[in-house]
């Protein structure tokens, strides 16, 4: 949709439904949304598996 048609629904709209329009469009920016949640230590272990000689030298370098 074309940011004139959406103006021009806008302003038709009352002042009660603008303030829930506005609320509406900033629960969609992901910026907007608040991260409540804490990183948990060891949440990878297990998903990565390192081989025995990880350490050896590349032959040819």
């Amino acid at each position: 949709m074309i940011d004139v048609k959406l103006f021009g629904k806008l302003s038709g709209l009352t002042q009660h439904q603008k303030a829930e329009v506005s609320q509406f469009i900033d629960s969609l920016n992901p910026k907007s949304r608040v991260k409540s949640s804490k990183k948990i230590a060891g949440k990878a272990k297990g998903l990565i598996e390192i081989l025995d000689g990880f350490d050896d030298p590349i032959p040819g370098f």
